[in-house]
């Protein structure tokens, strides 16, 4: 409908246009503008209700054409020309085509189409803009974001009210974390038509002391990506060191100094990479374009971090340990903390009790009782594995329900915080701390270990009792399972952010463990986003 529109607009300024050949010379009363509004907006199609119920409730007066609306309108063509800067499909808003339409020499009847064709892009990009570009649910079954879209008929109301820049520019997220990828996007950009960073590096370790050609490629590439003019001696001295251990505290990584695997594909990685780590993740801002609390925990899941955050602050921080990267991923969702358990019980899911533990106890009945583990039938009755033949039972018709009791070994640890939802997802304690000094921690079966769960624990109880420490504790001593509400819910968002910008500002680089930024970027191109630079 909007192309109809605009090839209907340029179709009648040539009829003005030759019209106005025999009639340069007389002065003939053309009929409101508001009755071909009324006329073109009741030709929209039931989708555009929003449309036809603002134009009816204002009697179908135009605020984007006639010069008292000159402000309103610029602001409007200026937004579209600049939508690259966003990641946004500019082609699609067909800027020029509507800047001709509203300025053009033109009839009353050009004018009612135009008006409308620049209501219909104002709320595509208001709501692309506000909202995000994509559908983020139908994406991929583990992204299962809520994104909250903006009410047309309140939009274009709002946008009639006000003189337009201000207006306009308020609509794209104002944290500022998007407006600070905004400017990496620029900046990005310069450094594409420059090139790369440098050669990329080879995949062979590199540590302090070796002396090679390859020292000065990541010395260059370093360099390049504002780590200081580091120069280009072969040797691996120590202001080189110090350079790595900052790019790989940077990028989340172990902060050796020493360039392995993972940190020469993080060196490798071009201005184009990041470039679409930037677009990707200013989608992703968009979806959650809403005020998310006072008091907010945020799982990053490509970061391997838990935060809290009050009033915009960082008041706690953890690494964790999420999903495996092919079956066992974890979504991206919100919710609602509720409660905590000390001392839980692990109810071993299905999946997990046929899978993996069967085969074990076909070949060892006896296990469960050194896991501190119980079986136990439909109707609730303890079981001995010793007493049944289990190689009856396949993965998929194990009737069994298995559960792992409180103690320290116990697979949940000693305290796990529950946010309710339909992903079974959940943030606990483990007994194997080691995994958390890896790099890539992708090793669960979705939900999240927390290294510092206690911290955790005293932070959400700080503001229900004088002594969080001491009360955690009490209950932790009697080795029971106890459940302990929160006296406020709190926000939980599990993201997926392989571009953030940390507390200094400085925007921070991950990889794309779960391959969502393919998905998303391709999506985005489908969707009439372009790779082109943003203005600089």
């Amino acid at each position: 409908m909007f192309k109809n529109l605009l090839i209907m607009a340029r179709t009648l300024a040539i009829s003005a246009a030759l019209a106005s050949v025999f009639t340069s010379n007389t002065v003939s009363a053309q009929p409101a503008v508001n009755q071909y509004i009324a006329e073109t907006v009741s030709g929209l199609a039931a989708s555009d209700k929003a449309i036809k119920s603002f134009y009816a409730g204002r009697n179908y007066e135009p605020m984007w054409v006639g010069r008292e609306n000159r402000s309103r309108s610029k602001a409007l063509i200026d937004a579209l020309e600049q939508s690259g800067d966003h990641a946004l499909p500019t082609a699609t808003y067909r800027a020029a085509e509507l800047d001709d339409a509203l300025n053009g020499s033109r009839t009353a009847e050009q004018e009612a189409v135009a008006e409308v064709i620049a209501s219909k892009a104002f709320l595509r990009y208001a709501q692309d803009i506000s909202s995000g570009v994509l559908n983020a649910g139908r994406l991929d079954k583990n992204i299962a974001v809520r994104q909250r879209r903006l009410n047309e008929t309140s939009l274009l109301e709002a946008m009639s009210q006000s003189t337009g820049p201000a207006f306009i520019e308020a609509l794209a997220p104002s944290n500022p974390e998007y407006r600070r990828l905004v400017d990496e996007r620029k900046t990005l950009s310069r450094l594409i038509a420059r090139g790369d960073f440098g050669p990329q590096l080879p995949l062979s370790t590199l540590k302090p002391g070796m002396t090679n050609g390859n020292v000065q490629i990541l010395r260059e590439r370093l360099s390049a990506m504002g780590y200081g003019n580091l120069g280009n001696s072969a040797e691996f001295d120590d202001r080189l060191f110090r350079a790595v251990q900052m790019f790989q505290f940077d990028h989340g990584l172990n902060t050796d100094g020493i360039v392995g695997r993972t940190t020469i594909e993080f060196v490798n990685i071009t201005p184009q990479d990041r470039m679409i780590k930037v677009m990707v993740n200013l989608e992703r801002q968009r979806w959650l374009n809403f005020e998310r609390g006072a008091r907010h925990i945020v799982v990053n899941i490509p970061d391997f971090t838990v935060g809290m955050y009050d009033n915009g602050k960082v008041t706690f921080t953890s690494r964790v340990v999420v999903g495996v990267t092919r079956k066992d991923q974890t979504p991206e969702f919100y919710d609602e903390m509720t409660h905590m358990v000390i001392n839980p019980t692990w109810h071993v899911p299905a999946s997990i009790a046929g899978k993996e533990y069967l085969p074990i106890l076909q070949e060892d009945p006896g296990f469960l009782s050194r896991q501190n583990m119980k079986m136990f039938n439909d109707e609730g009755m303890q079981v001995n594995p010793a007493s049944l033949d289990l190689t009856a039972y396949s993965e998929k018709n194990f009737p069994y329900n298995i559960k792992q009791q409180p103690d320290p070994g116990n697979a949940l640890g000693l305290v796990k915080f529950m946010f309710p939802n339909r992903f079974n997802i959940y943030l606990h304690d483990t007994p194997s701390k080691s995994l958390f000094s890896k790099d890539l921690r992708t090793f669960s079966h979705g939900c999240i270990r927390v290294q510092k769960p206690f911290e955790f624990a005293y932070r959400l109880l700080e503001r229900q009792t004088s002594d969080p420490q001491g009360f955690f504790k009490r209950y932790l001593d009697t080795g029971q399972e106890t459940y302990v509400n929160l006296d406020r819910k709190i926000p939980v968002y599990v993201t997926y952010s392989t571009a953030f910008v940390d507390e200094d500002g400085k925007v921070n680089y991950r990889a794309d463990v779960y391959g969502r930024d393919v998905i998303v970027i391709n999506a985005l191109s489908k969707a009439g986003v372009a790779m082109q630079a943003a203005r600089g």
